[in-house]
């Protein structure tokens, strides 16, 4: 292996690499520079916060990788694994329920053994400190709440239980899991034999009116709009950040990928969020 290769296996990190690999003065200059912008946008980012009285966050699926859930749209992610059923084939067709059942059997499991990671205490902290308004999620795995994050919008819904779609009723999802291991493919209400859901949003359903309402006037209230760990690719979700903009918000954006709202962002960040979010969080309110 040649000096100026990188090891297979390590994460390219500036400062590593400046000390043990580069001897270049021109590329040890250029790899400051890159450490330097990414430390100028993370105190960027926390002096928006700090400015800011009522922060909003809109959080996406990149936010909870940290705790292993995996992601849908990446390579590797669910919908390489599993079919996407249409929430008119899910009510008419008892196939069509039968796979959205096996899919969730084979991945619920895995999001209720997921514990929180410090992106979503650092948002918990940042609203006990009163400064946060709420989140507004996309995410469906309950991390918000067991973090201990009191406002949250789940604009997609929730794993954590099911819903009849004849008479409305709720039931654990825990309960339904395991009539689901004890051979019921298709579990149906307990209180009415209807056809029992994951209380999730599906492709082709709409968004519950009243979760989106909400959304969007937590959008026009923030005067600092936290896009973190989303693409900003799903509508009507992503057009918050609009809004908020539109109202006169400040924009931070984290995530790995460029998004459609970059141009409009007052930072925009691809650092990794269980690391970054809790300094950016930190600095805003004096800890740091």
């Amino acid at each position: 292996m040649s000096r100026s290769a990188r090891p297979t296996g390590v994460p390219f990190a500036p400062e590593f690499w400046r000390r043990t690999h580069v001897t270049s003065p021109e590329v040890q200059a250029r790899l400051a520079g890159v450490a330097n912008a990414g430390a100028d946008l993370l105190e960027r980012a926390a002096e928006l916060v700090r400015a800011s009285t009522n922060v909003v966050a809109l959080t996406g699926a990149g936010l909870s990788t940290a705790s292993g859930i995996p992601d849908f749209r990446s390579p590797g992610g669910v919908w390489e694994k599993f079919r996407p059923v249409e929430f008119a084939d899910f009510q008419r067709s008892d196939e069509a329920r039968r796979e959205h059942w096996r899919y969730k059997a084979a991945t619920i499991p895995a999001m209720l053994e997921a514990r929180p990671n410090p992106g979503h205490e650092a948002l918990a902290r940042l609203e006990e400190a009163g400064k946060l308004l709420g989140v507004i999620t996309q995410n469906i795995d309950g991390l918000h709440q067991a973090a201990g994050s009191r406002t949250v919008l789940e604009l997609h819904g929730t794993n954590r239980h099911a819903v009849c779609l004849d008479c409305g009723a709720e039931e654990g999802i825990e309960s339904v899991l395991a009539r689901l291991e004890s051979g019921e493919a298709v579990p149906a209400c307990v209180a009415c034999g209807g056809v029992l859901k994951p209380a999730t949003v599906s492709f082709g359903q709409m968004l519950p009116p009243d979760v989106l309402r909400q959304a969007m006037e937590l959008a026009r209230r923030a005067d600092c709009l936290l896009a973190l760990g989303t693409s900003l690719q799903v509508q009507p979700a992503a057009s918050l950040v609009e809004v908020a903009k539109e109202h006169g918000a400040s924009v931070v954006i984290v995530t790995r990928s460029g998004t459609p709202y970059d141009s409009i962002a007052d930072a925009k960040l691809d650092h990794p969020l269980g690391s970054c979010l809790p300094r950016i969080v930190a600095a805003a309110l004096g800890d740091d």
